[in-house]
C-alpha cells in the first residue's frame, strides 16, 4: 500500500504526541516519584512484583515514548506500550469507570488504542523506520496498483 503526504503528516504528528504523553508519564515515575515512590505507589495498587513492575513501567514509557518520536521499531515498541496500558487498566484503573478525574482508566485507553493503531499501520515516511527501509522486517515495499488487485483474490 502506498502512502500519501496526509497521511505520513498524520501519522507523525500522532506519533509525537503520543510520544510525548508516555515520555512524560515514564520520566514522572523517573523524576518526580523516584524509582522507590514508583515503587511503593505499585505496591500500594496491587501491581505483582511491585519493583519489577515500576521498572518496566518506567523504561517502557520512557523509551518506548521516544521510540514513538522518532519513529523506530514502531511495531514492537507499540505492543509494549499497549501491554503497559493494559497492565495499568487492570492494575490501577478499572474499578474507576472511565472518568479521569475518578482515577478512570480513560487516558489509558486512548493510549493503548493509539499506541495499537500506529503499531498496527506503521510510523509512516517521516521515521527512522521509512529511513531503514526495506532492511526492517516488519517495512514491506509498497505493492504496485496491479499487484495489490492480484492479491485481493
Amino acid at each position: 500500500m502506498t502512502t500519501t503526504l496526509p497521511r505520513d503528516v498524520a501519522l507523525l504528528i500522532a506519533r509525537v504526541g503520543v510520544g510525548v504523553v508516555f515520555l512524560a508519564h515514564g520520566l514522572q515515575k523517573l523524576d518526580v516519584w523516584g524509582y522507590s515512590g514508583t515503587k511503593a505507589a505499585f505496591a500500594g495498587m496491587g501491581a505483582p512484583v511491585p519493583g519489577v513492575s515500576a521498572f518496566l513501567a518506567t523504561w517502557i514509557e520512557i523509551l518506548g515514548g521516544v521510540a514513538l518520536i522518532a519513529g523506530v521499531v514502531t511495531p514492537i515498541v507499540g505492543l509494549l506500550l499497549v501491554a503497559d496500558m493494559v497492565g495499568a487498566y487492570f492494575i490501577a484503573h478499572i474499578g474507576n469507570g472511565i472518568w479521569i478525574s475518578d482515577g478512570g482508566y480513560e487516558l489509558v485507553l486512548g493510549l493503548g488504542a493509539a499506541a495499537l493503531v500506529i503499531a498496527a499501520v506503521g510510523a509512516g515516511r517521516f521515521s527512522i523506520d521509512a529511513v531503514l527501509g526495506e532492511r526492517l522486517p516488519w517495512v514491506r515495499p509498497a505493492a504496485s496498483p496491479a499487484r495489490a488487485r492480484v492479491d485481493a483474490r
